[in-house]
Parts: structure tokens; C-alpha cells; sequence
């Protein structure tokens, strides 16, 4: 694999992107976020890359959530995204904001009804007394909405712009072909191969 030294990386995560679609069975989207908390500690989950562009790449998720916290906390943040039937991953380290308000409004207005309430009855990261409990939340939480279920104000999305993007293509005899794209102090992407 090669790469031209002008290579928008935001262009070749589109169509590794799209090739992920055509050939992953499940969520071609979902990546591993990592933060880390106070100490030092760091914590890794998976969650959905929704929206990405030269802004950066987006995901959606509770403010109130330990993630959340963490990030808001360093404002710094990483992830990986590993597309397995095609021997693929990019990785990304960058610095991360909350979304604006317009787009999380309009990304949450996009998600089903059960997903709408559901953000509103979970109480993500914190204790849950059973799962009962959280039935009933979802049940009063539907009765006091019915349809038009707004976004609750400890929901949205995160911004992640990125400082580093790596594009990573598996290689015989582990030979890999890995890419590493720096932001510049001029805005522009230096592109580095390096060895597997």
C-alpha cells in the first residue's frame, strides 16, 4: 500500500469507511473510546462513530456518564476503530469538546423513539438497584413524554479533533503497512510510514 504525500487523511478514512460497510457484519462503525481518570488510570469502551469530517469525528453519549466526565476532565482523547474482515484499523489522538447543541438536537431528533426515552431513563455509569428499576424509569419516562421526546440536557455529542491519525492494513509475515498523519503548526498533514 502507498500513500501520496497530499493524501487527505479525512478522504481515505471515507473510503476505508465505506468498504467496512460492504464487508463487516456488525456495526462497521462501533470503535473503542479511551479517557483517563484523575490518577492516571485509563478506561476503554465501545462506542458508535457517527458523524466525521476535517471538524473531527463525532460520537453521541450521556454527559453525566464516567466517560464523559473523564473526557471533560482532560479534554484530551483517543480511539480505535478495528474493521476485521478487511485487516484494517485507524487510530486517533486528538483533543476532544462537547458538539454543539444544533447537532446534537438534530442527531438525537434522528434516533428511534426507544432510544429517545432511553436516554432519558438511564442513569449511565451509576448504580442500577435491578433491571426492574429500570423498566419502571423507561415506563414513566414514556408516559411523561408520549412522542415528542426532547434531548435531555446531560445528552450529546463529543467532538474528537484529531492531532494524529494512523491508518494501519495488515501485512503477510506481519509485515503491516501503517501510516502516520501529524497536524502541522500550518494546519497541514505531515505523512509518515512506519514499521510495523
Amino acid at each position: 500500500m502507498e500513500i501520496a504525500p497530499n493524501t487527505d487523511p479525512f478522504a481515505l478514512f471515507q473510503t476505508w469507511f465505506d468498504e467496512a460497510v460492504a464487508a463487516e457484519i456488525n456495526d462497521p462503525d462501533a470503535m473503542a473510546i479511551a479517557s483517563v481518570d484523575e490518577n492516571g488510570m485509563p478506561s476503554v469502551r465501545m462506542v458508535l462513530l457517527k458523524e466525521w469530517s476535517p471538524d473531527g469525528f463525532v460520537f453521541y453519549t450521556n454527559y453525566e456518564s464516567r466517560k464523559s466526565g473523564e473526557l471533560m476532565a482532560t479534554g484530551k482523547a483517543a480511539f480505535v476503530i478495528h474493521w476485521k474482515s478487511l485487516r484494517r484499523q485507524v487510530r486517533v489522538v486528538g483533543a476532544v469538546s462537547k458538539a454543539s447543541a444544533a447537532q446534537s438536537d438534530a442527531y438525537f431528533a434522528s434516533r428511534g423513539q426507544g432510544s429517545r426515552i432511553g436516554a432519558w431513563a438511564s442513569k449511565q455509569s451509576q448504580p442500577l438497584e435491578s433491571r426492574a428499576a429500570l423498566a419502571a424509569e423507561v415506563e414513566a419516562t414514556t408516559a411523561k413524554f408520549g412522542d415528542e421526546v426532547p434531548r435531555p440536557p446531560h445528552w450529546g455529542g463529543f467532538v474528537i479533533d484529531p492531532q494524529e491519525i494512523e491508518f494501519w492494513a495488515d501485512g503477510e509475515h506481519r509485515l503491516h503497512d501503517r501510516f502516520r498523519f501529524t497536524l502541522s503548526a500550518s494546519g497541514n498533514w505531515d505523512i509518515q510510514r512506519l514499521n510495523p
